[in-house]
């Protein structure tokens, strides 16, 4: 049995030890996925991925350091990619297994392409939805700057509804009011930590491209057709991987694992059944 201790809940949720405890919940049987959510997210957001998937996968949503039930550490320091790539080996090796299929969604995205890159031996096929910008594109370095100063001098209720979910997000009444609920539940350092360390000075996603190449990776790359952030990373990556899997779904943005479940969780279904045809008998 793990060293986690097993928290109470149908769907075997745990909390990994260390000095950064993780919260993961486990669903289903077979192959490992480890899938990693956005900034400001949880691992519900993946829930129905879980649910889709977990007849023929075993299925582990991570809350990510600095986020909802995970621990955060004051210390900027710990929210560097080599931490969030260092909690992904830790996830799998709660699992007690050596390779898994790992992706993500926006940051997620970025911490999965990082780790693929890092530990290939670990990664059985790599899932990029909605890819961030690098740094210094869209001005993602001065809106995470911008964003984390605003936490800390006008609290999380505030400095989101500038930058997450306010008027100009473009997004719904209802959309805006379920991501301020999940917003609101995480510590306000984490999330300023997170955006100054990580999405501040994050690299292209093209940068990793040579890597994946080199490696020979399965990679599958799941876009909204209205995703306006992430349209472009995505084009971008499957021009330089011309043998990835990529999906474009019509009408949904950003969050595009929850503005369309059904057709992101056939790409991600038939992405699996791809690897285990391709698994050497």
């Amino acid at each position: 049995m793990s060293a986690a201790s097993v928290l109470r809940g149908a769907r075997g949720l745990t909390r990994i030890p260390g000095d950064v405890p993780l919260y993961v919940e486990v669903q289903g049987a077979g192959p490992a996925v480890v899938l990693l959510h956005g900034f400001g997210g949880s691992a519900r957001n993946f829930r129905p991925q879980a649910r889709g998937l977990r007849d023929r996968a075993r299925v582990a949503l991570v809350d990510l350091r600095g986020h909802a039930r995970s621990g955060a550490p004051d210390d900027p320091a710990a929210y560097t990619a080599e931490a969030f790539v260092g909690d992904v080996t830790r996830v799998l090796d709660h699992l007690e297994v050596e390779r898994a299929v790992v992706g993500g969604l926006s940051m997620g995205a970025g911490i999965a392409l990082r780790f693929a890159v890092a530990h290939p031996e670990r990664v059985r096929g790599l899932v990029v939805a909605a890819p961030p910008p690098g740094a210094s594109e869209r001005g993602q370095s001065r809106w995470a700057r911008e964003f984390a100063a605003a936490i800390e001098g006008e609290g999380l209720d505030a400095a989101g509804e500038r930058f997450a979910w306010g008027a100009r997000s473009g997004f719904d009444r209802q959309a805006a009011k379920l991501i301020r609920m999940g917003f609101l539940e995480h510590p306000p350092h984490g999330l300023a930590h997170a955006l100054r360390e990580l999405l501040a000075v994050q690299p292209s996603v093209v940068e990793h491209a040579p890597a994946l190449r080199a490696q020979r990776l399965a990679v599958l790359i799941v876009v909204g057709g209205e995703d306006a952030i992430s349209r472009g990373p995505a084009q971008a990556l499957a021009a330089a991987l011309p043998e990835a899997r990529q999906v474009v779904v019509p009408g949904a943005g950003h969050v595009v694992n929850l503005a369309a479940p059904e057709p992101f969780n056939a790409a991600l279904g038939g992405f699996l059944a791809q690897l285990a045809d391709d698994a050497p008998a």
